[in-house]
């Protein structure tokens, strides 16, 4: 009997926005539109990429 040949598995590839997390930090903006500021917070959100997967 021959021995069976086994295949390597594919590796899905990392978005690479959020380096493979799903999520992303922004900003926050305070402020009216026409003079908007940028506080030095941050909050996570979704990345747009991969819609939360983490995969590209």
């Amino acid at each position: 009997m021959t021995t069976r040949k086994t295949t390597a598995r594919k590796r899905t590839p990392k978005c690479g926005d959020c380096n493979g997390t799903g999520e992303i930090a922004e900003t926050v903006r305070v402020g009216k539109s026409r003079k908007p500021r940028e506080t030095g917070d941050q909050q996570t959100a979704l990345c747009l990429t991969c819609f939360g997967t983490g995969t590209a």
